[in-house]
């Protein structure tokens, strides 16, 4: 299952995608099961039973870029915190906020007229969980972790933030190191399939997945 993104202006409020076709009771049973999962093990708000999907804007927001940009920058020194993989779209995790700072940071680090494939969900966004970490694997194609939360630890606090910018009081925050990282990486991938001659991102010229 990939990710669903909303419209900037998207309400909170606004009805859950509804899954089309019967569900199982075998995927119902398990959808419940990872969904107290989440709610127990992270305290992270789970909407669904098949799929289960995990409400962004409360806990954390995520960067949402395509999978061979998001794999690079999981390479690289910038610190990231949880990621996940959903289709060919890398989902990162970061401190709830962040998704309304992407496009004031990427004008500010001059990625603003570029079309990268980069974006953010927040506040009344969701994306599909994974399956819980050591768990059994989920079909194919389902979300899968590829940096999970660990069980028991709340890993708010170590997520990429803006907070300290502008203070002058040492290095840029981690939210503004990853974005550059991240749009960076989105633009290599972007210029890699021109040469290839398949310009287009297939990623960022289609809808994205996130909801």
């Amino acid at each position: 299952m990939a990710f669903t993104v909303p419209s900037p202006r998207s309400s909170p409020d606004a009805p859950p995608v509804r899954r089309t076709g019967p569900v199982r009771p075998f995927d119902a049973v398990a959808g419940a099961a990872l969904a107290r999962w989440y709610e127990r093990e992270l305290g992270w708000a789970t909407e669904g039973r098949a799929p289960v999907r995990l409400l962004t804007g409360l806990r954390f927001d995520v960067l949402v870029l395509p999978a061979e940009a998001g794999h690079a920058v999981l390479r690289s020194p910038v610190r990231t915190g949880p990621a996940l993989l959903s289709g060919d779209r890398v989902g990162l995790l970061i401190a709830a906020g962040g998704a309304d700072e992407l496009p004031g940071l990427l004008d500010w680090l001059e990625w603003g007229p570029i079309p990268l494939g980069l974006a953010a969900v927040g506040a009344g966004g969701r994306i599909p969980a994974p399956a819980a970490p050591g768990g059994a694997g989920g079909s194919p194609g389902a979300a899968l972790w590829l940096r999970p939360p660990e069980p028991g630890r709340a890993p708010e606090p170590l997520l990429p933030a803006l907070a300290g910018f502008g203070n002058g009081g040492g290095a840029a925050p981690d939210l503004v190191r990853l974005v550059d990282a991240a749009a960076t990486e989105c633009h290599r991938v972007r210029l890699s399939r021109a040469r290839a001659g398949r310009y287009g991102d297939r990623a960022a010229d289609q809808p994205l997945a996130f909801s």
